[in-house]
């Protein structure tokens, strides 16, 4: 028998071999399907169990990490609650004694953690802690991070027998973490591969072009777990700007007016290879991109470049925040960039698309403007003549008849003037057309009916200031106007100009017969329509003999 209540031979060796028998049956359930996050907590419960500490933790150790910068990733706190935690308040950096066995990754026993020269104290609402056990945690060769041990129950020290079974535990854990991470990094791919293959029949859905890349931006910030991503492109290197933005707000004045010429995003471009850095706003090559659109300070980034047949389209920006750098540590670059190149495929088949679709519209209309001219209007032609020669010969014997006939006669010729007129809008009308070349083409057009070809100017900045909802407008105007020209004018040269000052001004002058005092309004009418529409006016000049000015002008916002 044991004197004094100590326990026997015995019964230590009894105590001992159930704690062996926990290791294994921990090793086990280490063994089962658990995320990292479960198992890293998993090992500090069962580190503390094994030595009897009241305190544990496991400091995952930082990529690269130097002395005075956070040299730990990760901390995972077995004994402390939360308000304990929220009292203390930034989690340890990795220097002190926690420092001294990422030095030196073997084993350490302590009987007072004051008492060490490596010790830097605790902060003021730290519980008070004296025995200590470190022991490191490996995987293969590296050292993945350590276990700390604090306090046991009874006040006394950590035994040669502790640390031998928290070294155990470690080198099983090792294996554990191991394992956990290869499996997450298998499902990290398949998520990144499946998201790759679907990004293309997601892009080239009908009506997908105006969202294309803020697709491309979010579904690559989830998938990396970054916290904000953003799509940098442009026509060529020297004119890229910030296109779209995940995670963060962005105000769209300050995305373009962005200054990239000397940034990472540029870089990438030309080179055509990803870059990672540490720290945004540390790299003396990078735009902060954060700082200028007012984000919290970036840390971690990987820019990854948008690569098609036709080159480098732009690229991918993922960043994280400073001090959260466990995703980015965890992140293959050779993932983003095939989803990025896959997203500039799938945008390029999008744009070929719509491209097909276009020419199939544009072949539509020339298809229906064909027709008008050479089947519609001849016919209504022909007809006309018909109807104009029987009413020469009924004029006299019946002047009635013969003027319903003229009237016919005369709507007719208004049909064919806004069929000319439709023909004329169906080869103008491209959306994506510039105000300048579309009046190019409209008079160009005007001079086949003219059998000459109206002299044309251009004064102001007639490309850049026009917004697209006036074009129609402005087009119909001029269309009109040149079909008058062309019916009834019997003119010999037309003049067009179009002025952007302190408003758009449109003038048509030919030096035709001019307008009869009685003319019917029925063009002039819908002009005058649409400049009143926008607060403008229409302006007519003409005289028997003299010609026709005509002068459209609207305010331009």
């Amino acid at each position: 028998m044991a004197s004094d209540g100590a326990p026997s031979v015995a019964q230590t060796e009894d105590a001992e071999q159930a704690r062996w028998k926990t290791l294994l049956d921990a090793v086990v359930t280490m063994a089962a399907d658990l995320s990292l996050d479960e198992l890293l907590e998993r090992i500090v419960e069962v580190a503390a169990d094994l030595a009897g500490a009241r305190y544990a933790a496991l400091g995952v150790v930082a990529e690269g990490g130097q002395q005075g910068e956070r040299r730990l990733q990760t901390f995972i706190t077995h004994g402390i609650t939360a308000e304990q935690q929220a009292a203390i308040g930034d989690l340890p950096r990795g220097n002190g004694l926690l420092g001294l066995l990422i030095d030196r990754p073997e084993p350490l026993r302590l009987h007072d953690i004051a008492e060490d020269p490596a010790s830097v104290g605790f902060p003021p609402a730290h519980p008070p802690m004296r025995s200590f056990l470190g022991v490191p945690v490996r995987i293969r060769d590296k050292v993945f991070g350590n276990l700390y041990l604090s306090e046991k129950p009874d006040g006394s020290d950590f035994t040669e027998q502790d640390e031998q079974i928290v070294t155990a535990l470690a080198a099983a854990a090792g294996v554990a973490i191991e394992n956990a991470r290869l499996l997450e990094e298998a499902a990290r791919r398949e998520r990144w591969l499946d998201a790759t293959a679907e990004i293309t029949s997601v892009l080239v859905q009908p009506g997908a072009e105006d969202t294309a890349l803020q697709v491309v931006a979010d579904r690559a910030r989830v998938l990396a777990g970054a916290d904000v991503a953003w799509v940098v492109a442009g026509p060529d290197d020297a004119h890229l700007s910030v296109q779209v933005v995940s995670g963060f707000p962005a105000d769209p004045a300050k995305m373009a007016g962005l200054d990239l010429s000397r940034s990472l995003a540029r870089s990438v471009v030309t080179s055509d290879l990803p870059i990672a850095v540490e720290d945004l706003g540390a790299d003396s090559r990078a735009t902060n991109v954060g700082q200028e659109l007012g984000w919290p300070p970036l840390g971690p980034t990987v820019i990854v470049p948008m690569r098609s047949a036709a080159g480098v389209d732009g690229v991918v920006a993922l960043a994280w925040l400073r001090g959260r750098g466990a995703q980015w540590s965890l992140l293959d670059p050779a993932l983003p960039t095939r989803f990025a190149q896959q997203a500039a495929l799938a945008l390029h088949i999008s744009a070929a698309r719509r491209d097909l679709q276009r020419l199939a519209l544009f072949e539509d209309r020339d298809r229906i403007a064909r027709d008008l001219h050479d089947l519609v209007i001849q016919r209504l032609f022909a007809v006309g003549l018909g109807l104009q020669a029987a009413g020469h010969r009924l004029s006299d014997a019946d002047p009635e008849t013969g003027a319903r006939l003229d009237a016919a006669v005369d709507e007719l010729d208004i049909t064919i003037r806004d069929i000319r007129r439709t023909i004329f809008a169906l080869g103008s009308m491209d959306s994506d057309a510039d105000l300048q070349s579309a009046v190019v083409e409209v008079v160009e057009r005007a001079g086949a009916a003219l059998k000459f070809r109206p002299v044309l100017r251009f004064d102001g900045p007639v490309r850049t200031v026009v917004d697209d909802d006036l074009v129609p407008d402005v087009l119909a105007v001029l269309t009109e106007a040149l079909s008058n020209a062309a019916r009834h004018a019997a003119a010999s040269s037309v003049a067009v100009e179009l002025k952007v000052g302190d408003g758009l001004l449109l003038c048509v002058a030919d030096d035709g017969r001019g307008m009869a005092a009685d003319v019917a309004e029925s063009g002039l009418s819908n002009m005058r329509r649409r400049a009143e529409a926008r607060g403008g006016r229409l302006g007519i000049d003409s005289s028997p003999g003299a010609g026709t000015t005509l002068s459209w002008w609207v305010p331009i916002a």
